[in-house]
């Protein structure tokens, strides 16, 4: 029996294969899937099963599930597309009769507002209709959705968004793969719901004023009206549907929709998680270029 990752050619996905191997998990017990196998073909060397699974392609998903004990549904990033196709491995992971499915949902998915959150609470009611034992993991946001910006962040000279004085418990992903292989891993989670975030919330006001004492150099806060979002957003080029789910994103924020102050994400790991300010630090010393941010 083995432990299914989906979406392993993520960075979710990969660093929670990773935190399995670091946990002990044998190499060949580790199932590694992803739509594009290339670009997880190197963790095949060292041993990981790596099997083709398309969110889309059924069958894809049955082969990838064969033989499964436990699987790590993470979430995909088409929106549009993304109750269908996890219903979809959720019905196959039944068939492959899975005594688990840990599923990365998002904070507070049964009561905030967001077009995002609408599409995990929705599986979150599939995986209940289904009977299937499972674990939610509702992740807040990632820290890396700022860190990966910190060039435009920088060139600007400032943060913008549109979350007021939301307060937001990102946590880097590292952090949350590493309770996802705590889950995977030991005993007492079915049925469980994570509230999973970061131990020190911040908003991007507080943001903007540790990127100024990190750089010397004046980051204001910029906070704008969500449809002004859009417009920015779309103005670095991004899709105008993405810029809409993102800009609604942000006001969710506002709402305090992603502020969690449970600390389970510090008792599953057994450790504080990552400080901003230290994974600024990090960032710092070697940002790459501004990405799309993920959920």
């Amino acid at each position: 029996m083995s432990i299914v990752v989906t979406g392993a050619s993520g960075r979710l996905g990969r660093l929670t294969v990773e935190a399995l191997l670091r946990r002990g998990v044998p190499a060949p017990e580790i199932v590694a899937t992803g739509r594009d196998i290339a670009a997880i073909e190197d963790l095949a060397g060292r041993g990981v099963v790596v099997r083709r699974a398309d969110f889309a392609d059924r069958d894809s998903l049955a082969a990838a599930f064969a033989g499964a004990d436990k699987l790590l549904l993470v979430s995909t990033t088409d929106v549009d597309a993304r109750v269908a196709h996890h219903r979809r491995a959720i019905d196959e992971a039944v068939a492959a009769g899975v005594s688990l499915v840990a599923y990365t949902s998002m904070s507070h998915a049964d009561t905030a507002t967001t077009i995002l959150a609408a599409t995990h609470r929705a599986t979150e009611e599939y995986l209940r209709e289904r009977g299937v034992p499972s674990v939610v993991l509702r992740n807040s946001w990632y820290l890396e959705n700022y860190l990966d910006q910190l060039p435009l962040m920088l060139r600007s000279g400032a943060v913008t968004g549109a979350t007021g004085r939301g307060r937001i418990s990102a946590a880097c992903r590292a952090d949350y793969a590493e309770a996802a292989a705590v889950v995977l891993t030991t005993e007492g989670h079915t049925g469980a719901v994570y509230e999973l975030g970061g131990d020190e919330a911040f908003t991007l006001a507080d943001l903007a004023a540790a990127l100024s004492a990190a750089t010397g150099k004046r980051i204001v806060h910029q906070d704008l009206p969500g449809d002004e979002l859009v417009g920015f957003l779309t103005g670095l080029g991004l899709p105008a549907a993405l810029a809409d789910v993102l800009a609604d994103a942000d006001l969710g924020m506002s709402r305090d929709e992603l502020f969690t102050a449970s600390g389970d994400l510090r008792r599953l790991i057994g450790r504080p998680a990552t400080p901003p300010a230290e994974a600024i630090t990090a960032a710092l010393r070697g940002p790459g270029a501004p990405q799309a941010p993920g959920r």
